[in-house]
């Protein structure tokens, strides 16, 4: 057939290109050497396949795949009689080593010196080598899939695309391969291998603190819940079966006695859910929340006039691991404080919003009366499904308003029906988005070129880095990023000097962008000063446990520029 024949060409184009390859190709070299030979891309679709993982992984004879010591998939080739003498020639060739000029450039680029900075391209082109990291939304995706059930490998694109709507775009955050994704979720999927092939499995630890982040009165919440999310909180078969009747009949079901006390609704405002409740039964409600029914009274624990705090300031010249979550420029960007703790409270907290407001009784009682929708409230917005804690900036029309997204920084156009108010108790957590400018430098042509950006982004890509702390200028926090995965550290401030994109300034020059707009100093509260010492200084991860603080600090303290 001709597939065959395509599969065989495939296979001699494939060894041939691996096989010149002394160190091995990762997946995403494969695709980019055999588009610049071949001109043209894997041709995956016409052999069936939907990654060059898939392909490979048909091609024994051909591709052994392995890991290398900072645990990027690698594919190497395996000889046939034909190409062992080629083989054994590139084993036996040496590694070139760098000149004695280019050792020099390659040295640990110095946050205070940036002409010392690596100017050897290969050290763009090895950034990837770091281990990336899963956006926290991605992750609670992930293990709310496998919350109902183990999944295999092979099914885990369609299950996804199937619940969520959108293909998995593992690449996009730094990743080659699925095996890279499940790696650095290790601590919550287990990889299991059976006859059927790599099954996925979410750690029963995890199933229980979802089981454990039903709101009081959990069984009577169960009562309510959609198939899909009740199989998640592991309900027993009976009460499962009972939520497959139709979603209307399902939300129109008597409502328990204790699910007052759930929804922490006085007697008074029970009685009127009860009767909505009726008014439901009579006017058939349309799937979403396009039409949104009479409201009760605002509920006693929804938030009305409050702000979320920041976090606390960190200390000058600490070392902290970050994420890069949102870039407009490198004078205007949002980071994450990486530290275990930390991404496990947003975690839990959008789990635990979900839960709640995706029942219909709970979403209507916290519908925002035309009243409360204005700028500065703080309430809540379901986006994919998922809801996010934001403040409203500013509203649009009579269907839409922009919302400042607090734990991710950035402002997103909404529909008005989409909001809720807040809960109380969701507001307790700070705001996790800690808006930043890169330190000590400022672009060569007054504003940052695309091309500027394009690259500071290429930097960040969702990778942990080691962040420097500087000083705050007006509520925004000024650091340099620098780059521990790769042989040399990269300074970030250092790279876009280099390339001609920044002038380092030794100063931090506040940044235009935010002077323009700062929604988290217009929105966000400052963090008292109490518990600063144990709060400010989380615990590095991988990325920067090779960073020595103390190095570091006294390059600062004898810059000359």
């Amino acid at each position: 057939s001709k597939q065959a024949q395509l599969m065989e060409v495939l296979k001699k184009e494939v060894r041939a290109m691996l096989i010149a390859a002394k160190a091995g190709l990762t997946p995403e070299q494969l695709e980019e050497q055999y588009m610049a030979m071949v001109c043209k891309p894997l041709p995956l679709r016409d052999l069936g396949f939907q990654s060059t993982l898939e392909l490979v992984a048909k091609m024994p004879e051909v591709v052994r795949v392995c890991f290398s010591k900072t645990g990027t998939l690698i594919l190497k080739a395996i000889a046939d009689d034909s190409t062992k003498g080629i083989a054994k020639l590139v084993a036996n060739q040496k590694v070139k080593t760098r000149s004695k000029a280019s050792k020099k450039t390659a040295t640990k680029a110095n946050p205070t010196f940036p002409t010392e900075s690596s100017k050897n391209p290969q050290s763009l082109q090895t950034l990837s080598a770091g281990t990336p990291v899963l956006p926290a939304a991605v992750k609670a995706e992930l293990q709310d899939l496998l919350s109902s059930s183990p999944l295999l490998l092979g099914d885990l694109d369609k299950a996804f695309l199937r619940r969520f709507g959108r293909a998995f775009q593992y690449r996009q955050y730094g990743f080659l391969s699925v095996f890279e994704v499940l790696r650095s979720m290790s601590d919550s999927i287990v990889v299991e291998q059976t006859k059927a092939g790599s099954l996925l499995v979410l750690r029963k630890y995890l199933v229980n603190n979802i089981e454990q982040e039903e709101v009081p009165q959990g069984e009577a919440q169960q009562e309510e819940m959609p198939q899909g999310e009740a199989e998640e909180e592991g309900m027993p078969q009976g009460e499962a079966e009972e939520e497959g009747m139709p979603q209307g009949e399902a939300e129109e079901e008597g409502m328990p006695q204790g699910e007052a006390e759930e929804e922490e609704m006085p007697q008074g405002e029970a009685e009127e859910e009860g009767m909505l409740q009726c008014e439901a039964e009579e006017e058939e409600m349309p799937q979403g929340f396009e039409q949104l029914p009479a409201t009760p009274e605002i509920p006693p624990d929804a938030v009305q006039d409050k702000s979320l705090c920041s976090l606390p300031p960190l200390k000058r010249r600490c070392l902290v691991g970050v994420i890069v979550e949102f870039v407009v420029s490198p004078s205007q960007f949002y980071i994450h404080i990486c530290s275990t703790e930390a991404s496990y409270k947003l975690q839990d907290l959008m789990f635990e919003m979900r839960h709640v407001y995706s029942h219909k009784v709970a979403s209507d009682k916290y519908i925002m009366p035309e009243s409360a929708v204005r700028p500065g409230q703080l309430c809540c917005v379901m986006v994919s499904k998922w809801w996010y804690r934001v403040i409203i900036h500013r509203v649009i029309n009579d269907q839409e308003v922009e919302v400042f997204c607090a734990d991710y920084g950035h402002l997103q156009v909404v529909q008005k029906s989409w909001l809720r108010f807040l809960k109380w108790h969701y507001s307790k957590l700070p705001a996790q988005a800690i808006p930043c400018s890169l330190a000590w430098v400022k672009p060569v042509e007054g504003t940052w070129s695309s091309a500027a950006v394009l690259l500071f982004k290429h930097l960040c890509r969702f990778k942990e880095l080691v962040g420097i702390v500087d000083e705050y200028v007006n509520g925004v926090l000024y650091l340099f990023l620098c780059d521990t995965s790769t042989k040399e550290d990269v300074y970030f401030h250092s790279v876009l000097s280099d390339m001609g994109y920044a002038d380092v300034c030794g100063e931090n020059i506040p940044s235009q962008e935010f002077e323009e707009l700062n929604p988290s100093a217009l929105y966000v509260q400052p963090s008292g000063k109490q518990g600063n010492a144990e709060v400010v200084e989380p615990r590095l991860q991988q990325a920067s446990r090779d960073a020595d603080s103390e190095t570091a600090t006294s390059k600062l303290d004898g810059a000359k520029l």
